[in-house]
């Protein structure tokens, strides 16, 4: 924690790096629509399509 304390110095950047793994999903049957007095009606089934990384990069002391 005392990194970020320090001040700021464009020759020496912090940069910090968050991953999150995301799973890629599909319906695997539509929606019904929605119908007077009724909600809209979905499925809980999905069909896998695989998962990706989501990556971010800031350097937060350069505001």
């Amino acid at each position: 924690m005392e990194t970020y304390a320090l001040p700021y110095d464009p020759e020496i950047p912090l940069i910090c790096m968050d991953e999150e793994p995301i799973q890629l999903l599909e319906d695997s049957r539509p929606s019904e629509s929605m119908k007077p007095g009724q909600v809209r009606r979905e499925d809980y089934e999905y069909v896998r399509k695989g998962n990706c990384s989501v990556f971010l990069f800031t350097e937060p002391l350069a505001g």
